[in-house]
């Protein structure tokens, strides 16, 4: 009997580890996956903050509470049963819409690129409009559920040889880690001028360094939206760089892959660096030409039907002769005034 319970004991023992060596190798698998989708994760961090901008201060954290719901459920329930059936019945799809997520994060990165140049953004500055908490939720949880694709599926494709229950289980790990590192970074961005500016009514070194922390937060802010467009294209163009690949076009990918190889081989102690960095900018340069491209055909077809409908419906505001009319004068304001109201007494 004691030998049994000892055997028992000992197969429990084994299993315990089996089942801690699965978990360590979850992790280890999640966290490579997570690292590859970096580059979404870093964008997804930077849009969310523009969302609660406008917003009184009491009602940021609440807000990105909702979102993160949002979120969860976005990957939970749409996301990830979607790509665990393709990846199960029809993998041959996942690098095709892989490449069409990356020519998106290209069309993101490149307009906000022109906008930038054309200072676009400069005639609306002053005109922000505030939305109510539920359409700015929804807004935002929609955009969210494209940069989660691509964040699922970017790990997907470095898991995709597991096992189906392994897939299932280093994505869910994925999902919930990502979601609360974006954020859990977001409401500490939104939230830091806000410690500042409680920092700064005290006294001394403290109240010095809660001053700084508030001017920082523009900076901080800026420097975050260039890295996330950066970290578009690059992503953008790498995803397609090995998406060609995939799909036996191989020019393209070979080429930078021999640039890449002659920098690393050049450049001695460095080589891994300088490598890495050619393959990040010829890839931000492939996904900015794409980016570019659609960006074009978008100008070119959907945004100019929609300007000349919004122009279609606009209200007429030039005479025949094309000139403007001046508002009405106040003394004109005043003869049009109903004439019945009563004078003042």
């Amino acid at each position: 009997m004691a030998g049994g319970l000892v055997a028992l004991l000992d197969d429990v023992a084994v299993l315990a580890r089996a089942a801690a060596a699965s978990i360590d190798d979850i992790g280890a698998a999640a966290a490579k996956a997570g690292a590859k989708a970096a580059g979404v994760v870093v964008d997804d961090a930077a849009v969310t903050p523009q969302y609660v901008r406008s917003l009184a201060a009491e009602r940021e954290l609440p807000i990105i509470k909702r979102i993160a719901v949002g979120s969860l459920r976005n990957k939970f329930f749409i996301i990830l049963p979607a790509v665990l059936l393709l990846s199960q019945f029809v993998p041959w799809l996942l690098t095709p819409i892989l490449m069409l997520g990356g020519a998106y994060l290209c069309y993101e990165g490149a307009e906000k690129v022109w906008d930038k140049i054309a200072h676009h953004g400069a005639s609306g500055a002053g005109e922000e409009k505030v939305q109510d908490e539920t359409t700015l939720v929804s807004g935002a949880v929609r955009t969210d559920l494209i940069l989660s694709a691509e964040i699922m599926v970017i790990s997907l494709n470095e898991v995709i040889d597991e096992a189906f229950g392994s897939r299932l289980a280093i994505l869910a790990v994925v999902a919930v880690v990502i979601t609360v590192l974006v954020y859990g970074v977001v409401a500490l961005i939104v939230k830091m001028d806000d410690a500042g500016l409680r920092l700064s009514q005290r006294s001394g070194a403290v109240a010095t360094f809660g001053r700084g922390l508030v001017r920082a937060m523009p900076v901080v802010l800026t420097v975050l939206t260039v890295v996330g467009t950066a970290a578009m294209l690059w992503v953008g163009g790498h995803i397609l760089l090995l998406g060609t690949n995939e799909l036996n076009l191989h020019f393209l990918y070979e080429a930078v892959h021999d640039v890449e190889v002659a920098a690393h081989d050049a450049t001695g102690v460095l080589g891994g660096l300088l490598g890495w960095l050619v393959n990040t900018v010829a890839s931000a340069i492939l996904g900015l030409i794409v980016g570019a491209l659609v960006v074009l055909v978008m100008t070119l077809t959907l945004h100019r039907r929609t300007s000349k409908a919004a122009a279609a419906t606009a209200p007429a505001t030039t005479r025949a002769d094309g000139t403007i009319p001046a508002p009405p004068s106040r003394a004109a304001r005043r003869r049009d005034a109903p004439a019945d109201r009563a004078p003042r007494g």
